[in-house]
């Protein structure tokens, strides 16, 4: 007889090469990202220590694939105490290896799809599973449908149109588990911040007993292939106890984490990001009633989505060339890799003093007006070809190469970055140039008591940049949410709900009116 991890051996082989078969885009696509062994060992220790010594062991794997968790599980577990095994594949392929390979041991493998298997078997008592991480937008309509109206019969949850289907393999094996049951998931932390991981939130607050999560730190990617942020949810099919305490690990292994924070289910409810736990620091940067916050004193906006950047973003000199004019080009900012300075100035016509300032075609005539009168850029307009005419954005505008309206905007984060400790993921830019930006940027417009200020004194211009690049980098990243690799992302609202308490402080003729705002604030709250 073969050992187990023998069998686990050859398993890898087989899993490399069905991988190899098809492309990262349709892996991507399909949501199949091998769990690694060692991780898939590691969650199954870490079951051993939550499990009754001698309980029973009803298995099930609602995404078995080749059988990693099988092979984990039955390495950490004596085979006297697993009494059934059961695990669900879509993919035939990845069914029948798992098949041949584990059905000796007890694996009893269901080729189809999880969500559509009727429930009429003995209750799992324990769970280990890697759901597929497929986004909604390779979701079919119908069958969002269909998977929000199984959570809705099943739970009586309402689950956000933009869930990716991990999160309803998770809500779907509440049916499949047993009172008491033990659930670990190795799914995308990404539930923990956005608006559409609220329905999954709630089930883990208050439909179970949520034990544990540990979020692995970003830079240290778990799927070599597959650039996400991944979390281990641990929970107990029961409902929560009163003074329920879930432990939020950070960093390290699920075995061995670098931090540790223990939160109240009732903080759970509440909390609108839980990516905030474990805290580094006690004292949250976000708005509580009567804080002032950015979208107090700032309208935010991304910046335009062209929709083909490579062909309505040109260097001006180009532009000029190719005889487009000059009412149809906007100064328009580089990528933010490609400025090197925190303050943009201005060359003295509103295009940015750059070495290669860039123009954007923008033009609202009809074609019929642009050919007769501007050839010059009627001839550029015809050089599109047929597959960036076809681009959702571009043929949903009338005329598709017009704009979308921004104002230049005088101060500018930038959407995406890296950084650690100190230092903070996003720049902000004071732009002193009419340039507007693409949605790599994300545009901060002074509105109310902040915008008359900086009217009658724009040498306040300066102060107000100045504390825009004071905000810390802690409250940068716990507003905003972060994938595989260490890459931080921040929205307009993530970023408009960090505090703005030190304006109060710094701008004397913002004092009075603004904290009469924030006392505003604090009665809507």
């Amino acid at each position: 007889m073969r050992t187990i991890r023998e069998i686990d051996h050859e398993r890898l082989v087989v899993q490399e090469a069905l991988d190899n078969r098809r492309t990262r885009a349709e892996r991507n696509e399909l949501g199949q990202f091998a769990t690694p062994p060692a991780l898939a060992l590691e969650m199954a220790k870490y079951a051993r220590e939550l499990l009754p010594k001698k309980a029973a062991i009803r298995f099930l794997d609602p995404a078995i694939g080749t059988g990693a968790f099988f092979a984990a599980m039955r390495q950490v577990f004596p085979s006297f105490r697993i009494t059934a095994a059961r695990g669900v594949e879509i993919d035939q392929a990845l069914a029948a290896e798992a098949k041949r390979l584990w059905a000796p041991l007890g694996l009893k493998v269901t080729t189809g799809d999880f969500t559509r298997q009727n429930t009429d078997r003995e209750a799992a008592t324990l769970v280990l599973t890697n759901p597929p991480y497929v986004r909604h937008h390779h979701l079919g309509q119908d069958e969002k449908v269909r998977l929000q109206a199984a959570a809705a019969d099943l739970l009586g949850l309402e689950v956000n149109g933009l869930t990716g289907l991990y999160v309803y393999f998770l809500l779907l094996s509440d049916a499949w588990m047993a009172e008491d049951a033990l659930a670990l998931w190795l799914i995308p932390s990404e539930f923990m911040d956005v608006n559409y991981g609220a329905t999954l939130k709630r089930y883990l607050a208050e439909r179970v007993t949520l034990l544990r999560i540990h979020r692995f730190d970003p830079r240290q990617v778990q799927f070599g292939d597959a650039l996400v942020s991944s979390a281990i949810v641990v929970f107990r099919k029961s409902r929560p106890p009163k003074g329920q305490m879930a432990n939020f690990t950070y960093g390290g292994g699920l075995l061995d984490p670098e931090r540790s924070e223990s939160i109240g289910a009732d903080e759970l409810r509440t909390a609108r990001k839980w990516t905030q736990y474990p805290r580094t620091r006690r004292c949250p940067a976000t708005k509580k009633p009567g804080r002032l916050v950015l979208g107090d004193i700032f309208k935010i906006q991304r910046g335009i989505a062209t929709g083909a950047n490579e062909f309505f973003i040109l260097p001006r000199d180009e532009a000029k060339r190719r005889d487009l004019p000059e009412k149809f080009l906007r100064p328009i900012l580089p990528s933010p890799r490609k400025l090197h300075e925190t303050v943009i100035l201005d060359s003295g016509d509103g295009y940015p003093k750059i070495p290669t300032p860039l123009a954007l075609i923008d033009c609202s005539l009809p074609e019929r007006e642009v050919r007769e009168s501007y050839p010059g850029l009627w001839g550029y307009l015809k050089s599109a070809p047929p597959d960036l005419l076809a681009r959702y954005l571009i043929c949903k505008r009338d005329p598709w190469y017009g704009q979308e309206e921004r104002a230049p905007a005088p101060f500018l984060c930038t959407y995406m970055g890296r950084g650690v400790g100190v230092k903070k993921p996003f720049r902000f830019l004071l732009n002193l140039s009419k340039a507007i930006a693409t949605n790599v940027y994300l545009m901060l417009y002074p509105v109310g008591r902040l915008a008359e200020v900086l009217d009658d004194d724009p040498r306040l211009l300066k102060t107000v940049f100045e504390l825009l690049q004071a905000v810390n980098a802690d409250d940068l990243r716990g507003e905003g949410r972060v994938y595989g690799g260490g890459l931080h992302k921040i929205e307009p609202k993530e970023l408009g709900r960090i505090s703005a308490e030190v304006f109060l402080k710094k701008i004397d003729p913002l004092r009075e009116t603004l904290a009469r705002q924030a006392e505003l604030s604090f009665d809507r709250a």
